[in-house]
């Protein structure tokens, strides 16, 4: 199998419950309903944060998923059944997803590492971002110390978390742009 220069690997139940949060908080202060985050918009703005730029670029998405989780919550499309194969292209490239289910013997942050070290390892693989939960940063952390240096690795948290041989974008930004809130609609009271 061919693999893409640019992978993103993520937590997709972590993912789906930061975008809860944010809903419900969002929600709570801007008195209006939030719709589900649009996946594909969600996609192409953690792209952007791994360095991505416009043009006919193949991107891998890889959603990790605990075994009894058949669909996100808060994204559109959500059921991983259905995103497992599918792929959607526009202003930088081809993204093709694939919903990888945990298994009873390894946990998902284990899944997450090994899928982070076996990209890491391809010497055609340029670019990774990663969303991992903050459960298990420290392994992800410790699993890119071998990753060689010509490589661009993002991770995105919601908060900066402390440092590695890669770069740090905040998660939160990203979704919320999916989610469909504005900057402008944020009031700040002095």
């Amino acid at each position: 199998m061919q693999t893409s220069e640019n992978i993103i690997i993520i937590d997709a139940d972590y993912a789906d419950s930061v975008a809860f949060d944010l809903t419900v908080n969002f929600e709570r202060m801007l008195e209006r309903r939030i719709d589900k985050a649009d996946l594909p918009l969600w996609l192409d703005c953690v792209a952007l944060d791994g360095g991505l730029r416009e043009g006919e670029n193949n991107v891998q998405v890889v959603l990790i998923h605990e075994k009894d989780k058949t669909a996100m919550d808060n994204f559109m499309p959500e059921k991983y059944e259905e995103l497992t194969g599918k792929a959607f292209k526009d202003h930088l490239g081809e993204f093709a997803i694939t919903a990888v289910q945990t298994e009873d013997m390894a946990p998902k942050g284990q899944l997450l590492c090994d899928v982070v070290k076996t990209a890491c390892a391809l010497d055609n693989v340029k670019r990774i971002v990663i969303v991992p939960d903050t459960e298990y940063y420290n392994d992800v952390r410790n699993a890119l110390r071998q990753a060689d240096d010509e490589k661009r690795i993002t991770v995105l948290a919601m908060q900066p978390m402390p440092g590695g041989n890669f770069k740090q974008e905040i998660l939160g930004y990203s979704l919320m742009q999916a989610l469909g809130i504005r900057s402008d609609e944020i009031r700040t009271d002095n």
